[in-house]
């Protein structure tokens, strides 16, 4: 028997620190969850899907882009009452631009090449900043 899984259950996602000439992409969201805020491109991970290759789906079905993953910059949970929908676990991965320019899809509305340390002003998901060092220690 296959057991059934519940619609209240944890998401798994992915997201990628993508460094390019010492900048650092940034995306804004154009929905829900976190409309209008920046971020790292990304999303979920397809059941059976290995977190690299989801991690090079998303980015490219979101950006355009291809890139050259380097490694994990550490987790964040987001919980229901923080964004107000659904339970996420989401591992950022440090990558480098391999090729392509970019071409945002209908999920964002905004992209930055910015260096990681001038991020001011700029409206971010929680533990962005962490993350964002995090990556920049490994590439």
């Amino acid at each position: 028997m296959i057991p059934t899984v519940s619609p209240h259950h944890p998401q798994l996602a992915v997201s990628a620190a993508i460094f390019r000439d010492g900048k650092l992409l940034l995306v804004r969201r154009a929905r829900s969850p976190a409309k209008g805020v920046y971020t790292l491109p990304g999303g979920r991970v397809e059941f059976g899907e290995p977190l690299q290759e989801a991690l090079r789906r998303e980015v490219e079905e979101e950006t355009s882009l291809a890139i050259d993953i380097i490694g994990l910059a550490g987790w964040r949970e987001v919980l229901p009452e923080a964004i107000g929908s659904g339970h996420f676990v989401i591992l950022p991965f440090a990558a480098r631009w391999r090729g392509g320019e970019i071409k945002l899809n209908a999920e964002l509305d905004d992209f930055k090449w910015l260096a990681p340390d001038a991020l001011d002003g700029l409206t971010l998901t929680a533990g962005l900043p962490e993350i964002i060092a995090a990556a920049v220690r490994l590439v």
